[in-house]
This record gives C-alpha cells, structure tokens and sequence, in this order.
C-alpha cells in the first residue's frame, strides 16, 4: 500500500478527535472517556464482544475509576499480531477543556490546557480500527490498549498483565509530537523522599532548643548541589537529571506554622531520571548522603538531631530499542511510503513504551500532532494528526 492509496477520511478522523477532546477524563478520572471510546468503536462496527476493561485500577494505589480499555480485532490475514497503545486521561489542567478548530489547528480556548496528549493517540486508534473495517483492508490480529493513569506514573501500563494482550510481538505507541520523529527509548527514573523530625521551640526565646527540620531539608539541598547531584548530573561516563518537587509539610500544608516556632517537621519529595537506572540510583544515594550530612550539622543547645527518614523507590525502567530492530523498521518503512525521513529520538520522560518493553513487547512511539503540551498554549496541528494517522494505518496493513 502506498500513500497515494491510504483510504483515510480525513474529516471524519478530525470529529473523531474533536469528539475526545471534549470529553474530561483527567489522570485517574477516565470512566468517560472510557465510555465515550467504546461507544465510537460499537458504532465503526466493532462488536461490544470485543471491548474490554482489565482489573489494572485495583492494583494501582491511587484511586482510579477503571482499568485499561482492551479492544481485539481478529486478523483477515495471516501473521503475528500487532499492538497499538495509547493512554486515556490527560493532566488536571485539561479540566474543562473546550476544543475549536483556528486553521490548520485545534486549540482550547485560553483558559484550560486542550488534551492533546494524548487524545490525539486515542483518536487515532479509533480512526485506525475505523479505516480497517471501512475499507475491509488485510491486516493482522490487532489489539488496541487504552491505558489508564499514565500522566500520574505510568501507572496502567505499569499494573498491566501482559497476558492480557494476546502475544503481541511489537507495539506502536501514539504520544509524541511529529510523525517524523520515532521515539525508540526513554529513561528509568527512580524518586525519592525524606521525612524530618525536628524539635519545636519558641524561635525568640530559646531558638537554641529547638532543631529545625527546614534547615535540615534547606542543608540537605545545598549538600546534594556542592556535591554535584542537583540538576544536571554528569559523573564520568555517566549521567542524568534530578529535581526536588516537594518541599513542604504534613498533609500538603506548609512546613511550619509561624515565624516565631522552629520548624518540626518538614517533608521533601523528588526524582533522579537516567538511561542507566543504575545511575538514577547512584543520584539518589548522593541526596540520600546529603541529608544524613545535614541531620548532623544541626543540632539543639544538648546536640540531639532531626530524626531523618529517607524513603526511596524505582519508578520506571529505561529502555532502549536497536534502530534495525522489526518494529523501528516497520516505522522507517511506513514512513518512507508517505515521502518522510525519520528522525530518531530518546526521550527524557518516561512513556507507557518502558513499560510495555519491560513487558517483552518492544515499543515503538509516534507522533500525531500534539504540541505545547501541559500548558494552556496547547494545540493540535492537523496536518501532523493526519500523517500520525496516516503512519498507523500503514503499519497495521504493511506486508512483513
């Protein structure tokens, strides 16, 4: 199949994702727009029978209204089966988005961001099965996967039971920006914590009483910075990134309740990212060093010390796939059919793809237009939507 010949209704995939923009569906929230995806493949002709939730949300620990949407579509030819993935929910700042066309564009309307990541993928999946079944097109067994939670740690990909899927041997992922650009590995990241127990005392009358778990914290950062573990971290051969996130109290409140008490609790919360988890971990056990460091720089008038905790956890694994591996040439192949030189990238955030190839599955992600992401600048290039489209429907039907 070439381009010339790529029987894509381009308007009726524009609505499609017209449609999925305007339904909310934030981060652990995606019972609609669950709803809303099965009811568009029920009515492209795919049977209820077909469509599927896994139990993916009771094992997740944060609530989550469903679990992953799981679609089959039985092959009309022969040959091993392909799965395409995208993810259901968007960030909170999507709330309320409110989707119009301007151009050769979809963008909100300034005061929410518009959902593109990754509706866009969840359009196209749709639009995929739709062009399918339409134009009665020979392809392969397909599964289509609808995760859930990814904007809040990967969560439903992560929770994932890859029996689930059917033995797929490859899968194209849709959450990236240009057609162009084939994402083939992604960082791990590791995230860390730590609790301190300071002593409260009055700040004006007998400051020397009390031991202040802000300076900790404030100790632990600038040790962590002299040290060369903040921001971008370069160790020989090796490297990475890390970030304090969190700097606060119990319960989301301020560490602290007046200027006149020293501080007796404070709470921090941040994350190493690398390409080697083994050196996300180092990261960490440096912030780790650091804090033990500032546990006895501060003291009170006897020399007791804050009671430090440091929590630590792997958050997701990196990954990284061979650019003569099946499925970057399936994409380099479908994408030469459409008259595009592809790019290849390794991202810096993590991607249901690490995941999924932790899974045994190895995962390629395209783009399909989202731009500006996260941001109320948000916006969705059409013509890059349609070559995302476009790109997936030759991947499901290219002769192996």
């Amino acid at each position: 199949m070439s381009t010339a010949n790529v029987p894509l209704d381009v308007e009726a995939a524009i609505d499609h994702l017209m449609n999925f923009l305007s339904v909310e569906g934030v981060t652990g929230e995606e019972a609609a727009i669950a709803a809303a995806v099965s009811e568009a493949l029920k009515k492209i002709g795919v049977p209820a029978s077909a469509i599927r939730f896994d139990d993916a949300n009771k094992r997740i620990p944060l609530p989550t209204q469903t679990g992953n949407l799981i679609v089959d579509l039985p092959g009309t030819k022969p040959g091993p089966r392909l799965l395409f993935s995208t993810h259901l929910d968007t960030v909170p700042l999507c709330a309320g988005a409110k989707p119009k066309r301007e151009g050769n564009c979809i963008v909100s309307d300034g005061t929410t961001a518009l959902g593109g990541d990754a509706r866009t993928g969840v359009a196209l999946l749709v639009v995929l099965a739709e062009t399918l079944l339409k134009n009665k097109l020979p392809h392969p067994p397909i599964t289509l996967l609808f995760t859930v939670r990814e904007e809040s740690g990967l969560h439903g990909a992560r929770e994932l039971d890859p029996k689930e899927l059917g033995g797929p041997v490859m899968c194209v992922n849709v959450d990236g920006q240009l057609a162009s650009e084939l994402i083939v590995g992604a960082v791990g990241q590791e995230n860390w914590e730590v609790s301190i127990k300071g002593l409260a005392s009055h700040a004006g009358v007998a400051p020397e009483k009390g031991i202040s778990a802000t300076l900790v914290g404030a100790i632990g950062l600038a040790e962590a910075k002299a040290a060369g573990w903040f921001g971008k971290v370069v160790k020989g051969d090796e490297f990475g990134t890390s970030n304090i996130g969190i700097f606060g109290g119990k319960d989301g409140k301020p560490a602290g309740d007046a200027t006149n008490v020293v501080t007796d609790y404070a709470f921090l919360k941040g994350e190493a990212r690398s390409p080697e988890l083994s050196f996300a971990t180092k990261i960490v056990d440096g912030y780790e060093a650091a804090f033990a460091k500032a546990k006895a720089a501060v003291t009170d008038h006897e020399g007791a010390t804050a009671e430090v905790t440091f929590r630590r956890a792997a958050s997701y694994p990196p990954f990284k796939l061979a650019e003569d591996s099946p499925v970057v040439k399936r994409a380099a192949r479908a994408l030469g059919l459409l008259g595009i030189e592809p790019s290849y990238l390794f991202s810096n955030g993590g991607l249901d793809a690490n995941w999924l190839d932790k899974a045994g599955i190895p995962t390629i992600t395209i783009g399909a237009g989202q731009a500006e992401i996260h941001t109320i600048k948000e916006f969705v290039k059409l013509d890059e939507y349609e070559k995302g489209c476009r790109l997936g429907i030759l991947m499901a039907t290219l002769e192996d």
